[in-house]
């Protein structure tokens, strides 16, 4: 196991790639409670565009964390759920939200201060 974060194989680059996406953390977050459909998540996540949803599930998918179950039926109904890999990560996200909370005034002061810099 190698530790050098500059090599592109390095299994730490590879979660926070995962872990860094804008939308992924929050589709994984939204998926934790169970299936959904992807009307159901635009609702619940708010302010992400149905393309971006897509794209952003199809790489979850792509990537193990995410299941796609269609349905039969006219229109096709689709559902996504976490894999088991998939809730692996809830863990890891719930305490990054943890630190946002109790940090994330003193990260909007300090950007705060810095745009005043400039």
């Amino acid at each position: 196991m190698t530790t050098d974060a500059f090599l592109a194989d390095c299994r730490a680059r590879l979660a926070f790639d995962l872990l860094s996406h804008t939308w992924n953390a929050v589709v994984l977050w939204s998926l934790r409670d169970g299936p959904r459909r992807p009307v159901e998540l635009r609702e619940h996540i708010g302010s992400i565009s149905p393309k971006v949803l897509t794209e952003t599930l199809r790489r979850l998918q792509f990537n193990g964390l995410v299941s796609r179950q269609a349905y039969p039926g006219s229109p096709q109904r689709v559902e996504y759920a976490l894999t088991g890999l998939g809730r692996t990560l809830l863990g890891p996200i719930d305490t990054i939200g943890a630190w946002a909370f109790e940090h994330g005034d003193e990260v909007m002061a300090a950007q705060d201060s810095g745009a005043d810099e400039l």
